[in-house]
């Protein structure tokens, strides 16, 4: 007798467990700091999710996990465009990808980018 198909898994909750154990998260030690917040649809921080970042210039690339309140973090270089970003969170069947555009990093701030899963200014997504 054959078991019945269960439905697929969703990314479960064990990122800073099981992926966010080094300091992965530095893409240029001279570079500017770049911050964020993970949120859901109701703008309520998504406190056990994972943000990965690729700069393809350099193909450097990097991982921050998001603490209690859904804050993630990364140094980047000073001349980055735009980053490649995917999405790890609970609930999500596949992450989610989308870019940060950069612009001008000459100022002396971090840069501040936060992510929307849902609602009226969710993040645009995109497929590959």
């Amino acid at each position: 007798m054959a078991l019945p198909r269960t439905p697929s898994q969703t990314v479960g909750p064990y990122y800073a467990i099981g992926l966010c154990r080094g300091d992965d998260n530095v893409l240029d030690p001279n570079g500017v700091e770049l911050t964020g917040q993970l949120l859901d649809g109701q703008g309520e921080p998504i406190w056990d999710g994972m943000v990965e970042v690729l700069d393809p210039v350099v193909r450097a690339w990097g991982r921050s996990g998001t603490d209690q309140d859904g804050r993630f973090s990364f140094r980047v270089r000073r001349d980055a465009e735009a980053l490649e970003v995917n999405v790890f969170a609970r609930g999500l069947l596949r992450h989610e990808r989308t870019r940060f555009i950069l612009g001008d990093l000459s100022g002396d701030g971090p840069l501040v980018f936060d992510i929307r899963m849902q609602g009226e200014n969710a993040t645009v997504f995109y497929e590959v």
